[in-house]
């Protein structure tokens, strides 16, 4: 077993702090990567604190790697030593089941199995560990190919904010012709904006802040709504063809509803911990549609990713070293980030 070094939570009251652990050794068709860069996604703080009720511990969050391949097992064709490569949310998955030979793994009928952080590693019996940490072993065929002209450490959070909202945009068809919003201008949110406008949709914000109006524009929004002025929400009515949800916490989504066409979807992509209340008849009235996605498999997020190099899309980002990492925690939970912390994965050697 290799022996690596990171930052995890012992349980869900203590804070990251730094730790050793186990990876298994590279196997025929794995990947050693050397990791340079890790965004730090909400997930991984509902993970810590086990605000999803499957957490074991020691827990090791983080699935935005960026990082450069260490060494190859003797099977390998896809990468070889020196590549730039990136590790999203999954790691493994059964390959077999229907979602699996459609290439949407993320769908996969095992489950979290095969997830990042949280899954379990298939060699060693335990749980996975994710990319807080000096190095990581993945099986090649959910390694990406990072494209050169991306920064990688602002192209790190596409490898989960990024796809999270690519797959639904890409799966209920925005483009020209479509009015789109996105509800939350954070680190899910900022990317559905450059995404959705790059793809060619009139692209819209929803937002509480009227701090964050201009932030929106500058990011691509050719419109941005107050959801707490009752007379701008109105002034929309029945005009969306696509809305994504980015929030993460309770709150009400009948006024969204109402904005949306005959036919027209509502997608949730953000995770509240507590069950969201819906309204039944807004969705009755003119036979509109409330939809989950959850990021994408590995040839969408490719697709992606060359989508971002082509236009020249990554992340707004916060550079930090590890040990402020229980800050940054602190801080994404006041929306005290514009718009997603990354990690310099060189700070794990000063200790």
């Amino acid at each position: 077993m290799l022996t690596c070094t990171g930052y995890g939570a012992t349980s869900p009251s203590s804070p990251l702090a730094p730790l050793t652990f186990n990876r298994r050794d590279v196997g025929p068709q794995d990947v050693e990567i050397e990791i340079m860069y890790c965004g730090v996604c909400h997930s991984d703080l509902h993970f810590v604190r086990d605000e999803w009720h499957f957490t074991q511990y020691p827990a090791v969050p983080g699935h935005e790697i960026v990082g450069r391949v260490k060494t190859t097992g003797p099977g390998v064709t896809k990468h070889k030593v020196g590549d730039l490569v990136g590790v999203g949310c999954m790691v493994d998955s059964c390959r077999t089941c229907p979602s699996c030979r459609e290439g949407l793994e993320q769908y996969c009928d095992s489950g979290m199995e095969g997830q990042t952080y949280g899954g379990v590693d298939k060699v060693l019996g335990e749980p996975s560990k994710g990319g807080y940490s000096d190095r990581i072993v993945v099986d090649e065929n959910f390694v990406l190919r990072m494209p050169a002209n991306l920064n990688p450490a602002a192209a790190a959070p596409l490898l989960c904010a990024g796809i999270t909202l690519y797959s639904p945009l890409r799966h209920w068809q925005a483009g020209p012709g479509k009015k789109v919003g996105i509800i939350g201008l954070g680190g899910l949110g900022h990317m559905g904006v450059k995404l959705a406008h790059a793809m060619g949709a009139e692209t819209a914000l929803f937002t509480h802040s009227p701090g964050k109006v201009a932030d929106a524009k500058r990011l691509g929004a050719q419109l941005v709504i107050l959801s707490s002025d009752a007379a701008q929400m109105s002034a929309h009515k029945e005009s969306f063809d696509l809305i994504i949800d980015t929030v993460s916490a309770s709150h009400d989504l009948a006024p969204y509803f109402n904005l949306l066409k005959r036919d027209a979807t509502m997608v949730q992509v953000g995770a509240p911990e507590q069950p969201l209340p819906i309204a039944v008849f807004p969705l009755i009235a003119k036979r509109r549609n409330f939809a989950g996605s959850i990021i994408g498999g590995i040839r969408e997020t490719q697709e992606m990713l060359d989508f971002c190099a082509q236009h020249n899309i990554t992340a707004d980002i916060e550079m930090i070293p590890i040990q402020k990492i229980n800050e940054a925690y602190e801080r994404m939970l006041k929306s005290d980030v514009k718009y997603r912390f990354c990690i310099d994965m060189k700070s794990l050697k000063a200790g």
